[in-house]
């Protein structure tokens, strides 16, 4: 990184930064309280509220919202007449899964091999501490030239909708002239990317009953329906012959017509099996930005140990389906619901529910916020230029607050590049990029109070 006074500050930081993602970690702070204490949750919370006050925000609070979990705010005046910037980040985080299959504890930041591995080490802990670098990397040049404020998130990964109500109800809170979500990623480590599009996202429950309760297989199979096979030829359903996604009635053929994503590279960051296809067809940019993706995220039936001789009488799944920009969430869900409903076979009973959803983002990537944006990502990427990529995961803030405040401008950045495995074991951050990117939003903020 060039010579630069913000960057010099940064650099100083990061023993701090490491301390304080360790602490961060270090709290099991998963939004799901059947499977961890709501305590852990709190105490996130709290660590967040408590940083945000040490560097002199005010009207730090603790959010009670809809879904029973707290977000936490606060803001920081900057000087008179200047413009408002929002930054986001959340703090909870996905169960850690197998804690075995770790190399080393999800919850204790541990560095190995230049990088630091921790559950939410990238998505989003990491964000916040980039956030809070920022900050302290411009009091210490000059000082912070906008109104800041910060929201940091407590169910995010839940999908729950908590901020997303809080917000609507009270819609002058986040109002802002700019927005920055930090819950993205790079493309790649050492490549600045903003991300102009997300996917949105439902989740569908379906239900398959067929008989009063199990049979012996032995007795009645061959002629009495099997739950679980009728439930199995409908998912089976939503896939053509090469994978790609089939929903009666939904698009599936957009294009991407911003960055490539080279198949051989992806079927390294996906880490895809030697031998093993991958699914769909046309350019991996199109699959995974472009088009609608439907995954099985679970199934309901007798685990392989413990098994007996039966005929299923009920089964269920749930069912994500990512949804591209353009379509509405909501009429893919009515498609969704209703090719699991018509493709269920042999007249078994069917049931679907819509446990959650997120409609599609797209930013407009010609404001003066994303020139601003650029600029700062050439300082802090010595030779690089931004790039555009698409993301396939779901933020549903970013519709809610593009909905609230259609004026307000939207980037989305962040430390999830794919060498940081979010949502999978081993999840992990690199420093450099974590420097990198604290660099390019505190000189981001510097460009966008100069324009």
């Amino acid at each position: 990184m060039s010579s630069n006074p913000v960057a010099e500050t940064v650099a100083s930081l990061m023993p701090r930064a490491r301390t304080e993602l360790g602490e961060l970690v270090a709290f099991k702070s998963v939004a799901d309280f059947d499977q961890f204490p709501k305590s852990e949750s709190e105490g996130a919370a709290n660590w967040v509220a408590d940083a945000l006050r040490a560097e002199g925000f005010q009207d730090v609070a603790l959010l009670d919202t809809p879904d029973g979990t707290q977000s936490v705010y606060g803001c920081l005046p900057g000087p008179e007449g200047a413009k408002t910037v929002l930054l986001y980040a959340h703090y909870d985080v996905q169960p850690p899964l197998d804690e075995a299959a770790w190399t080393t504890p999800p919850f204790e930041l541990t560095e190995r091999d230049g990088r630091w591995y921790g559950r939410g080490a990238a998505d989003c802990k990491g964000g916040v501490i980039m956030h809070l670098l920022a900050l302290r990397a411009l009091k210490a040049n000059g000082g912070i030239p906008v109104h800041v404020k910060v929201i940091a998130e407590g169910s995010e990964e839940q999908g729950t909708g908590g901020l997303e109500r809080y917000a609507e109800e009270h819609p002058e809170l986040l109002a802002a002239d700019t927005i920055v979500i930090g819950d993205t990623g790079n493309f790649r480590v050492g490549l600045p990317t903003v991300t102009s599009t997300l996917r949105g996202m439902t989740l569908v429950r379906v239900q398959i009953d067929t008989l009063e309760g199990n049979l012996h297989s032995g007795q009645f199979g061959g002629a009495a329906p099997d739950a679980l096979a009728a439930l199995i030829r409908v998912l089976d359903s939503l896939r053509a012959k090469d994978g790609s996604t089939t929903v009666d009635g939904l698009a599936a053929h957009a294009t991407w017509d911003g960055l490539s994503y080279d198949e051989r590279q992806f079927r390294q960051d996906a880490k895809v099996l030697d031998g093993v296809e991958l699914i769909g067809s046309d350019a991996v940019a199109d699959r995974i930005w472009a088009r609608p993706a439907v995954t099985v995220l679970g199934i309901d039936c007798p685990p392989v140990v413990g098994a007996t001789p039966s005929v299923q009488a009920g089964a269920r799944a749930l069912v994500s389906l990512r949804v591209p920009p353009g379509v509405d969430t909501t009429e893919a869900t009515k498609l969704l619901r209703a090719h699991l409903e018509a493709h269920t076979p042999w007249g078994a009973r069917v049931s679907t529910e819509q446990i959650g959803q997120g409609q599609p983002f797209s930013a407009d990537t010609t404001s003066p916020a994303y020139t601003a944006m650029a600029d700062a990502m050439a300082v802090a990427y010595p030779g690089q230029e931004m790039q555009y990529a698409g993301q396939g995961g779901s933020i549903p803030l970013c519709n809610t607050l593009a909905a609230l405040y259609p004026r307000a401008e939207i980037l989305l950045i962040g430390l999830s590049e794919p060498e940081a495995q979010i949502h999978a074991v081993n999840e992990s951050v690199s420093p450099e990029e974590l420097e990198r990117l604290s660099v390019t939003e505190a000189l981001f903020l510097q460009n966008y109070a100069a324009n």
